[in-house]
C-alpha cells in the first residue's frame, strides 16, 4: 500500500514523508509562478495580460479572482477606474469584460513580459500596439473567433474570452509562450506585527462607486475586496475576491481631456505595501527608458520586497 502511494504522488510530482507507516504530502515540486510565488502547472508559461472594466455595469466580473496580479488606475479625470488582470497559473473558464488598452498599462504588462489583450484601445495606444511595441492581441482584429459578444450584456460591455483561445492566437502569432519574467521575491514567513504596523483594512479612495476597501481575514491569510460598499465577487464561481499582497502604488498623472488622463507608470515613487495583515512603506521604480524593464518594490533599505506567495493586486493612486 505505501509503494502505491508513494507511486502516485511521485507521478503527481509531490515529494511525501512517511511517519509510522503513513504517507503524507509535504511539498508540491511543482515550479513556482515567478508572479505570485505559488507552485502550478503553467509557471513557466508566459503571463497574460488582459484589460478588463470596472464600470458598474459590468459587475461582478469573470475571472478575475483567479488571476496572479492585478493593476488598477483611474483612467478618467473623474477617476473611472480600469483593470489589467496577469493570468498565469489558472485558466478561468471565461474572461471579461474586456475593455480597451490604455497608453499607461503598456509598460506594466511590457515589465511582466507578458502578451497584452485588449478591445481596441485609445489612439496613442493603439498606434503603438499596431507598430508592435509590445506582443499583443486585438480584439478588433479577432472578434468572433478569439474574442466573443455575449448575449443579453449591453455593449459596450459584452466582450469576453478565454485564455484557450488567446494562446490558440498567440501560437498563430508566433509570438512564443515561455515565460521570460525574472519575477519577484517570495517568502513564506510570520510577518512581526506591533501596534504601528498593524494593517487589517485598506482604503482607496477613488470617486464612488469605484471607491476600494480590503479587509483582513486572518484565517484565510489574504485581505478581501469591496468595491462600492458591495463584496467584489467572481461570477465564474461566486467567490470573494482576495489577495495576500496589496500594493498602494502613488505616483502622478495629467488631465488630457475629459475622457483621459495620463498616469506615470515608469519613473518612481512611494510604494505602501500590505502582507500578512500588515503594512509598510517603500518605493517602487521602473526604469523610464526601457520599456520592458521590471516594475520594483523596495523597501525603506533600499532591498527589494519580499512578498508572501500568492495572489498581488496594485493598486494606483495619483495625483
Amino acid at each position: 500500500m505505501i509503494l502505491i502511494v508513494v507511486f502516485w504522488f511521485w507521478w503527481g510530482n509531490k515529494e511525501i514523508e512517511i511517519k509510522n507507516g503513513e504517507a503524507s504530502v509535504i511539498k508540491n515540486n511543482l515550479p513556482k509562478s515567478p508572479i505570485s510565488g505559488i507552485p502550478c502547472e503553467n509557471a513557466d508559461r508566459r503571463p497574460i495580460s488582459i484589460m478588463m472594466a470596472a464600470d458598474p455595469e459590468t459587475r461582478p466580473l469573470s475571472g478575475i479572482s483567479e488571476a496572479d496580479m492585478v493593476f488598477e488606475m483611474p483612467v478618467t479625470p473623474n477617476e473611472i477606474t480600469r483593470f489589467m488582470a496577469v493570468f498565469q497559473c489558472q485558466d478561468p473558464k471565461e474572461i471579461g469584460s474586456i475593455r480597451s488598452a490604455r497608453n499607461d498599462f503598456i509598460p506594466l504588462a511590457s515589465s511582466l513580459g507578458s502578451i497584452y489583450a485588449h478591445w481596441g484601445g485609445e489612439r496613442e495606444a493603439l498606434k503603438k500596439l499596431d507598430g508592435h511595441i509590445i506582443d499583443n492581441v486585438d480584439a478588433m482584429k479577432y472578434e468572433g473567433t478569439v474574442f466573443y459578444r455575449k448575449k443579453g450584456v449591453p455593449m459596450p460591455h459584452n466582450g469576453f474570452t478565454d485564455l484557450g483561445k488567446i494562446i490558440h492566437q498567440v501560437e498563430k502569432l508566433d509570438y512564443g509562450l515561455e515565460n521570460t519574467f525574472s519575477g519577484y521575491l517570495h517568502e513564506e514567513k510570520e510577518l512581526k506585527k506591533n501596534i504601528s504596523n498593524i494593517a487589517e483594512e485598506i482604503k482607496i479612495d477613488y470617486a464612488f462607486p469605484y471607491n476600494i476597501r480590503w479587509a483582513y481575514s486572518t484565517q484565510d491569510g489574504a485581505y478581501k475586496r469591496f468595491r462600492g460598499d458591495n463584496s467584489e465577487i467572481d461570477r465564474n464561481n461566486d467567490s470573494l475576491v482576495s489577495a495576500e499582497v496589496v500594493i498602494v502604488m502613488k505616483t502622478k498623472s495629467k488631465y488630457l481631456s475629459k475622457d483621459y488622463v495620463a498616469v506615470d507608470t515608469q519613473g518612481g515613487g512611494e510604494a505602501v505595501i500590505y502582507q500578512g495583515g500588515t503594512v509598510s512603506t517603500g518605493r517602487w521604480q521602473k526604469d523610464s527608458t526601457v520599456l520592458d524593464s521590471k516594475l520594483y518594490f523596495y523597501d525603506t533599505n533600499g532591498n527589494e520586497v519580499n512578498f508572501l506567495p500568492g495572489k498581488i493586486w496594485v493598486e494606483i493612486v495619483t495625483h
